[in-house]
Formats: C-alpha cells, structure tokens, sequence
C-alpha cells in the first residue's frame, strides 16, 4: 500500500513513539517519572491553549508536544530532542489575550525560555520557583499586574528578565544574579527604592524609565526628593519645608517666564524647530505617541521643510567633498516627504532644488557619544565603500540632532518589491531572475563588510540589522545594503530588542553575535526571498510573520519542498533547479550552528554558479514536475544536517 507523504511521516512519528514508551528502560523509577512530567508538561499546556483560546493555537497544539530525535511539531513549542522535555514558549507578537494562572508553569520544570512579548495577556505575576533552568523572560508588552515575583531571585542561571510595558506594581527585587545581563522594567507602576545591589546598579536610567514612584540611583528620580518617599512627612516641621520649597520653585518658574518672554522680544532672528515632513505622517506620528518632532505652518502643497534644531552648523561631508551647490541652508530649505518610521529613527526624501534627492535619517536612542567619538564611529560607517552598500554623503551632529544623509534609491525597498501590491493587476512579477540577482548583490555587500583588507582602514564590521526592509533598489535596479554598521552607536540592550542578528539562535544561548549572525540573517533573507512570505524576525511593526527556517525545514522533511516557494517563481519551470540550489544556500546560512554556517565568500562563490533563466515567461508550475525528487532528498539532507547541534 502506498501512503501520502504526510501519512508516512506520522506513521514514523508514532512508531518511534511506541519504541520509546515499550523500551525496558520506561520500567526503571527514573524513566516513569519522566512519563510523569511528560504528562504534566501536556496538561500545562492544555491549560495554556484552553485559556488563550487562540484559533491558531487551536489547530496547531495537537497530538504529542515532545518526543524524542524530534522537533515539537507544536508552534513556538521547544523541546530538548534527547530527554522530550519543554524547554522553551516563545509566542510574541500574536494578539494572544486571556488571564494567566500564577502557576500556569509549575509542572514545567525543564523550562529554558518564555517569550509572551507583545500580547494582551494578563493575570497577576507568576511563580517560576519550580523553573529553576530559566535563562531568558520576556513578557514585555502585556498586561501583567500584581508585584515581580521574588521566585526569580533563586534563578540562577537568569541571562535575560524584560517585563517592560505592563501594569506591574510594588518594588523591584533585590536581583544580584552575575549572569542578568539584559534587565527593562520601564513603563509599569513600580515604586521604592532601587536596590543598591551590584547586578541592578550596572543598569541605565531607560531600564527603569516612567515608574513615577520608583526612585533611587539608576533611575532619575532622586528619593529625598519624592514626596512618598520623606520620612516624617506629617511633620509640622517638614510642612513648612515643604511651604518653602514650593514657594521658591513658583518664584523660580516665575522668574523663568519673564526672563523668556524678554528674550522673545529682543530676538531679531527666529530659531530654527525640527525635522519636518507631511502633515499626514505628522498626525500619524501625534496618534502613536511620538513627541520628538514638532508641528510647523503648512508650506507649499503638502510639502514640509526639513529644519533642524539647534546652532547653525554645517554638514560634514565625507573625504571633505562637498558637492557644489549642497550645502546645511540647502537642506533646510528643502522641502521632505517622510518615508517611514525606522527602529533608529525616521527618514524623509529631501528635494533640492536642481540636484537629485537626498535621504536624511534622523538618529535616535544613541550611545552617549561625545563628538569625536561619533565622528570616529561614523567614518568608520563612511569607510564602507562598495558599489552594493548604500554609500553615506554627510552628517550632522549637534546635541539636539544627530542626522544621516544618504543617496535616495528611487524604486523602494526589497519588502515592498517581494510583498507589495501582490493582488494589483498592474504589478510586474518579480521572476527568479531577478530575484538572484538580488541575492548576489547582498551578498557582496555582505562579503565586503565581512572581509579584513590591509588596504582598508578599518577591520571587518558586522551589519547587525540585515532585513529585506535595508535593501533598497535604486533607479537602475542595482542592489544597495543600508543601515549597516549601526549596532556600534546604539546601547547593547536597545540593540538586542530591535536588531536581526540579536534574533539569532547563538545569541539567545550565549548573548553573542558576530559575522555569522549576519549569515543566519542572511538565510532568513534568501527564504523570504524565495517563498514570499514574511519574517517574524524582520517583519515591520504591526504585521505579523511566520519562523521561515522552521517552516521551511519542516516542508523539506515532510518532501514537499516544491510548495515552499513562491507563486510568481514556481511558474518557472525552467528556474526550478536554479531556485532548489539557491534553497539549499539558504539552508546551509540557517544552521542553527554558528560554526557550521559558510563564509559570506564561500556564500557568493555558491551563489555565482547558480544558473536561472532570465526569460519572463509563464510555465507549467515545477511543482508537478516528477525530476525535482532526487533534488528535494539532497535538500532533505542538508536540513537534517541544519538542525543538529
């Protein structure tokens, strides 16, 4: 008889399960309490499906969560394949709503990592004192209420606690854990003092940031100053202190008003504002709660004027070449179209007036950086010159305004090519052809970064924040990288909530990145090149996406790898082996082994023999095509080889 390939799979499954549960060893004490947690471990999760009500969990939290030589088949479920114990939950980003049980993870004690950021979930704080091996907490972006849990200070091994943007109260913990290198509890209603211990101390103000009543070195908010916080306070004494203080600070304010209104008067010259851009991204910006920019009078026909604030400075154009006629007053007077909100700051498409556009990044949440120190990181940046890297024309700095300025690429970005307008009739297909030639241009830029030359200055820098939103296309279709080199001017944990290569499997292990956490992003690239799905790990704010190595390896191992890719290439007939051998790439640079990636040079090497069709016909779908098979196994094979350790 012969079965489905799905069927055949499950029969697998189910028979190394029967072995399992028959071998003579599930007889001894140790094995039948480790059916027992196994048990326990599916109850728990039940509870948690049952209590999320989520379709979607719904249809994918079926059958067996764990079992041994294979990965769960559950979404964002985690298991260590030797002992089939649930060692990690990472569901982020899902709408998930619901109220959370205390002791929802009580009977999953080998739990590693739990990622419920930027859900609706509530409940009060949960205990972990069962959960001894947690290394990585992220509720960041719910509604959990009630005071942190003191069961985390016995977690010895904790790497990583976010719990920011929630409606947690009470006081912070006395966490003195060595291992606690990533710590955000920022936007709750916590309150006291901030313990002096070694560990928190070593934190930013950011971490603890708008807890109006939480004070005490390393917030902001000076303890002998907060009225909750004075000893004694019904004090007949203390009243009149306080009488006095207040009275000299309405003077001081007083005082302030007349000094400024004087000073308005005898000003000839109006100050320059801020960064300006359309009305509708402003009113956009006004909704999201975004206070960094400042509304003007409307000028021209929806145009705005591109000002900054502060001194009047000159832009700072690399190698000291300034073009002709390109000057700061230039750009000032410029009208800016806003192109989009990015993780470190906003663009806007500046028009001078006889001269192409120009791009102008506004930067944000920067390391505190004297001048020089980010002259030297951003000449560093400038000394990237290759013709697939977006090249940087100047920059400005002052303590006010930190702005890029780039060359403008007139066709967009790689996101909006892949994904947008896809249901448009008016829509040119983005073929196979086209699609390779992105992935070599890319991954040139990537090489060039990478690869430490003597005749180069600098040593090889890593881009950190590798997403198809970064690639953009110029006017001639040529493929330019951006935004790289910016993880050396952001603090390290504003970098590893917002940048790619901070999502990598060895940085959720062993907080590092390097060179080849930019190949594992460039893999995660190629699949979204090749499937035309989204990313959850780059995917822009407000869309969700799915875990494209996971879903692409499961595809590969179930044999059906012909329906992985997209719609506009599996047409191409004539593409299939070209698109199979590119696959296999992709494959390879998602190992989950940082050494066991290729070098962006052996990547480009590989990538460069591959041969596509550039012809636009439609053909038969290469999905039917019987000769892919063999081609397929020796997919199957590097996939079996990706998930190994």
């Amino acid at each position: 008889m012969v079965f489905p390939v799905r069927i055949k799979y499950n029969i697998i499954i189910l028979f190394s399960l029967l072995l399992y549960f028959r071998n003579p060893v599930a007889k001894t004490d140790s094995s039948s309490s480790n059916n027992g947690y196994y048990v326990q471990e599916m109850n728990a999760l039940f509870a948690l499906k049952a209590m999320f009500n989520d379709p979607f969990l719904i249809q994918n939290w079926t059958g067996i969560h764990c079992f041994k030589d294979f990965p769960s088949q559950w979404y964002g479920i985690q298991c260590d394949i030797n002992s089939a114990h649930v060692t990690g939950i990472v569901l982020e980003d899902m709408r998930l709503n619901g109220e959370i049980k205390s002791d929802a993870f009580a009977d999953i004690p080998e739990l590693i990592v739990i990622n419920f950021k930027n859900n609706i979930i509530s409940g009060n704080f949960m205990n972990f004192s069962s959960n001894h091996k947690l290394k990585d907490i992220d509720l960041s972006g719910n509604k959990f209420y009630g005071e942190i849990s003191r069961s985390l200070l016995s977690l010895k091994f904790l790497e990583s606690l976010q719990l920011q943007n929630n409606n947690l109260t009470g006081p912070v913990p006395e966490f003195n854990q060595s291992s606690l290198k990533v710590f955000n509890v920022s936007n709750n209603n916590l309150s006291g003092s901030i313990p002096k211990t070694q560990t928190l101390q070593l934190f930013r103000s950011y971490s603890y940031s708008n807890n109006p009543y939480l004070c005490g070195p390393p917030s902001l908010n000076n303890c002998s100053s907060t009225g909750n916080y004075v000893t004694n306070s019904d004090d007949k004494g203390s009243n009149d202190l306080k009488i006095f203080y207040f009275l000299l600070a309405a003077l001081c304010i007083v005082t302030v008003l007349m000094l400024f209104i004087f000073y308005l008067t005898k000003r000839t010259r109006k100050p320059n504002i801020m960064i300006k851009k359309q009305e509708e991204y402003m009113d956009q910006e006004k909704e999201s709660g975004d206070d960094e920019e400042e509304e003007e009078e409307k000028i021209g026909k929806g145009k705005r004027k591109l000002v900054v604030a502060g001194e009047d400075r000159n832009l700072v154009f690399i190698d000291d070449e300034q073009p002709a006629g390109f000057k700061l007053n230039d750009l000032l007077k410029a009208p800016a179209e806003g192109l989009g909100k990015g993780i470190f700051g906003n663009s806007y498409k500046a028009l001078l007036e006889g001269r192409a556009p120009v791009v102008v990044k506004r930067l944000r949440d920067l390391k505190p950086l004297s001048t020089e120190e980010l002259r030297k990181q951003l000449l560093v940046i400038a000394d990237q010159k290759h013709p697939n890297l977006l090249p940087l024309l100047a920059y400005y700095f002052s303590n006010d305004e930190k702005l890029l300025v780039y060359k403008f690429a007139g066709n967009g970005n790689l996101f909006n090519r892949i994904h947008g307008g896809k249901s448009s009739k008016n829509r040119i297909p983005f073929r196979c052809w086209s699609r390779l030639l992105v992935a070599r241009g890319v991954a040139r830029a990537l090489e060039y970064l990478h690869h430490k030359d003597k005749s180069r200055t600098q040593s090889a820098v890593i881009h950190g924040n590798l997403k198809s939103t970064n690639i953009l296309l110029d006017d001639n279709e040529m493929v330019l990288v951006s935004d790289y080199g910016f993880s050396s001017l952001v603090a390290q944990p504003i970098a590893a909530q917002r940048m790619i290569s901070y999502k990598s499997p060895e940085y959720q292990s062993s907080k590092k990145i390097s060179r080849k956490s930019d190949v594992w992003s460039f893999g995660c690239l190629l699949l979204e090149l090749l499937t035309g799905r989204i990313s959850t790990h780059s995917a822009p704010q407000g869309i969700n996406g799915a875990d494209l190595c996971s879903w692409v390896l499961r595809a590969v191992r179930e044999e059906w790898t012909a329906e992985i890719f997209d719609s506009e290439i599996s047409v191409q007939r004539s593409a299939a082996h070209g698109m199979l051998k590119l696959l296999q790439v992709a494959i390879q640079c998602c190992n989950k082994s940082p050494e066991k990636r290729p070098e962006m040079a052996e990547v480009v090497s590989e990538l460069e023999i591959i041969k596509v069709t550039e012809s636009t016909e439609e053909e038969e779908d290469f999905s039917l095509d019987q000769s892919l098979t063999d081609e397929s196994l020796s997919i199957s094979t590097v996939a079996s080889a990706s998930e190994r350790p």
